[in-house]
């Protein structure tokens, strides 16, 4: 387990795909409890380990994760993330089929099939269907390969997989959603890349890039995009974060419109 940030609320880690952040049916141990366990072992605790789980990622997608390690500290990240305020999340995702827009905006109603674990996109407004929205850059290319950055607006069950296969782009691995062949690893081309959020006690800005994983296609990417292997946090004072975010909207003034 690589522990990318931590403080005496919070603590993010960089998850692979072969891992589950809670308990689910194989009955593997879910990256919860191992994080519960670094925990106890790092600091001796004899008792129980509060950990949280303020936010998940599927099974076979990789990144950043953050957990709370406080109760007061999961109460505000749960509002934070059910409010997608004071938060920004981005994804890079490998596909074979490029977008039909360099940059472009995807708007549509998904609905969730609990029994078929599968989400299906729709253009117009249907029955029970949640408004889901992303943005997303082409940003690389390799020889059979696209490299697209994801700036995900709504987090819904399977949203960036199902709105990516519904514009013909599925992602590499993805076969439940049109990929033609799994990946060796069993997991996706789809990697949690970017978090940012205010942290919910000192209110600093905190931003993390979370390392790629080892592989090969993966690594042509870094060395493309010129990636850190070590990934990167950077931590803002609450002042440095709004002087930040001011700047931000006058860049680009529909940064806060949805």
């Amino acid at each position: 387990m690589e522990v990318l940030y931590e403080d005496n609320h919070v603590i993010v880690v960089n998850k692979s795909s072969s891992e589950v952040v809670q308990p689910d049916k194989t009955g593997d141990k879910p990256l919860c409890d191992m994080v519960r366990e670094y925990l106890k072992e790092k600091y001796n605790k004899p008792g129980n380990v509060y950990v949280g789980i303020a936010h998940r990622i599927d099974r076979p997608v990789s990144g950043a994760v953050l957990f709370a390690k406080t109760s007061k500290a999961l109460v505000r990240l749960n509002d934070m993330f059910r409010t997608h305020t004071n938060l920004k999340k981005k994804y890079w995702a490998i596909v074979k089929n490029l977008p039909p827009k360099p940059e472009m905006t995807l708007v549509h109603y998904l609905v969730r099939n609990e029994k078929m674990n599968r989400t299906f996109a729709y253009e117009e407004r249907v029955e029970n269907s949640k408004k889901s929205i992303l943005s997303l850059k082409h940003i690389a290319d390799s020889n059979k390969y696209h490299l697209l950055e994801i700036d995900l607006k709504t987090g819904r069950h399977h949203q960036i997989r199902c709105q990516l296969s519904k514009i013909g782009c599925p992602i590499k691995g993805d076969i439940k959603y049109g990929s033609q062949r799994t990946n060796p690893d069993g997991g996706i081309s789809l990697h949690a890349r970017y978090l940012e959020f205010i942290h919910p006690v000192s209110k600093k800005l905190i931003e993390i890039e979370a390392p790629l994983p080892n592989d090969i296609l993966w690594d042509t990417f870094a060395k493309i995009m010129n990636v850190d292997p070590n990934g990167k946090v950077t931590i803002l004072s609450p002042e440095e974060g709004e002087a930040l975010e001011k700047q931000r909207a006058l860049e680009d003034p529909g940064l806060n419109e949805e």
